[in-house]
C-alpha cells in the first residue's frame, strides 16, 4: 500500500514542529516574539483540531523542550489535569 505524504504521518510531523516552534518562540522576551507569525502558527495549528487537542500537543512540545520541569505543573498550565482533557 502506498503511503500518504512524504513521510506517510506528515500530518504528524507538521503538528508536532508547530507546536515545538509556538512554544520555542513564546520563550523569547516579549519585544523579540513575533507575535503575528505567532498567531499564524497557531491557527495552523488549531485547524480542524480540537482546543483539548492543541494544548496537548503545546504541553508536549513544552516537556520536550524543558525536560527538567514537573510535567504535571505544565499540563496544568495548558488546563490538562492528572483526570485527563481540562
Amino acid at each position: 500500500m502506498p503511503r500518504k505524504g512524504i513521510t506517510g504521518h506528515d500530518g504528524w510531523v507538521v503538528t508536532e514542529a508547530l507546536a515545538t516552534a509556538l512554544v520555542a518562540l513564546e520563550q523569547l522576551p516579549a519585544k523579540h516574539q513575533p507575535r503575528a507569525h505567532m498567531e499564524d502558527l497557531r491557527k495552523l495549528l488549531a485547524s480542524g483540531r480540537e482546543p483539548a487537542t492543541v494544548n496537548l500537543h503545546l504541553a508536549q512540545a513544552k516537556c520536550r523542550l524543558f525536560p527538567d520541569r514537573d510535567p504535571l505543573s505544565i499540563y496544568e498550565e495548558y488546563g490538562i489535569s492528572e483526570e485527563g482533557y481540562g
